[in-house]
C-alpha cells in the first residue's frame, strides 16, 4: 500500500472489525494472541494501513464469534482485495460500509472540499433542511431520523478541537432551491452566515452568470488527510464511489481549482448569501402582513 496509508477499502474494513472485537469485550492483544499475529500487525489492519483479503477476514471475523448476514457482509466486501484505487459501492450493505468510511476519513480529514452545485453540502445542512431531502428522495420514514442524527455527528468534522478547514464551493443555485420550503430554505441560509464566522469553514458561491466549470458535471468531496491517502468521494442515488488513485485525485483536485477560480470570495460569497437572505425575510413579512389583512 503505497506511503503505507489506507485506501478507503482498507480502512472501511479495518473499522468494521475493530468495532466488532470492541463490541465483543476483546482488547487488542487478546485478539492477536487468538490469531497467532503480532498486535502491531491486527493494529495496521483496524487502521487500513495493513492490506487483507478474504480468508483473513474470514478468520477474524470467525475468532470473534460473528456470523449470518454481518460475515457475509464483510467477506463480500473483502472479495478482490482492499489494494484497489476505486471502490465502488452498489449493493445495500456495500453502500452502508461505504458510508462507515466516509465517517472514518472526515473524523481524521485535515482538508475537505465539498463541490456541491445544487445543493447544501451535507455538513452544513440544518436538521430540517437534511429532513426535507430525505423525506422527498423517499427514504424510509423509520430510518429518517437515525440518518439525520448521522448526519448531525458528522458535523463534528468542523467543530471539534482540530477541525478540518472545509471549503464549500455552492453552486448559487443551491440558495434559491426551496427544499422544504421558504422557511427551511431561509433558516438553511442563516446557518450558513453562522458557520462562515468559523475561521476553518470557507463558503465560496459560484454564480450563476459565470458560464460553465466542472462543478456542474457532477457534486463531489475531497479529502485530505495526515493518516490516510487523499480520497474522493462521488455519491449518485444508487451507489458510492472511492477514488484514491493519484490520478484521479489529481484530476477531481485540478477541477475543484478551477471552479475555486470563478466562485466569489468568502466576503463577496457572504455578502450575497446575506443579501438572499434579507431579501426572504422581507418577502416573507410581506406575506404576512397580507394575511393578516385578509383574516
Amino acid at each position: 500500500m503505497a506511503g503505507n496509508r489506507a485506501t478507503p477499502k482498507a480502512r472501511a474494513l479495518g473499522a468494521a472489525i475493530r468495532e466488532l472485537r470492541e463490541e465483543a469485550g476483546v482488547g487488542l492483544r487478546q485478539f492477536a494472541g487468538r490469531l497467532g499475529k503480532d498486535p502491531g500487525t491486527v493494529s495496521r489492519i483496524e487502521t487500513g494501513k495493513r492490506g487483507t483479503d478474504v480468508a483473513e477476514i474470514a478468520r477474524m471475523l470467525t475468532t470473534l464469534g460473528v456470523g449470518g448476514a454481518r460475515y457475509e457482509e464483510l467477506v463480500e466486501m473483502a472479495r478482490g482485495g482492499t489494494a484497489g484505487p476505486l471502490w465502488l459501492a452498489a449493493t445495500l450493505p456495500e453502500q452502508r460500509q461505504h458510508l462507515a468510511a466516509v465517517l472514518e476519513f472526515e473524523r481524521s480529514a485535515t482538508v475537505i472540499i465539498d463541490m456541491a452545485p445544487l445543493l447544501i453540502p451535507g455538513l452544513l445542512q440544518t436538521t430540517d433542511y437534511a429532513r426535507a431531502i430525505m423525506s422527498a428522495g423517499s427514504v424510509p420514514a423509520s430510518e429518517i431520523e437515525m440518518r439525520i442524527a448521522i448526519r448531525v455527528g458528522r458535523r463534528d468534522a468542523i467543530f471539534r478541537p482540530h477541525p478540518a478547514h472545509f471549503v464549500a464551493l455552492i453552486g448559487e443555485a443551491a440558495l434559491r432551491q426551496e427544499i422544504g420550503g421558504r422557511d427551511v430554505l431561509l433558516a438553511q441560509c442563516r446557518y450558513l452566515l453562522e458557520l462562515s464566522a468559523k475561521s476553518n469553514v470557507d463558503i465560496r458561491v459560484v454564480p450563476f452568470d459565470v458560464g460553465w466549470h466542472p462543478g456542474l458535471e457532477t457534486p463531489f468531496v475531497l479529502m485530505d488527510s495526515d493518516v490516510a491517502q487523499p480520497v474522493v468521494q462521488v455519491e449518485t442515488r444508487i451507489s458510492g464511489l472511492f477514488l484514491s488513485d493519484d490520478e484521479y485525485v489529481s484530476g477531481y483536485r485540478n477541477a475543484a481549482d478551477k471552479v475555486a477560480q470563478v466562485a466569489l470570495g468568502p466576503k463577496e460569497s457572504v455578502s450575497l448569501i446575506a443579501a438572499r437572505v434579507d431579501r426572504m425575510e422581507r418577502e416573507h413579512d410581506r406575506c404576512r402582513s397580507v394575511e393578516e389583512v385578509q383574516s
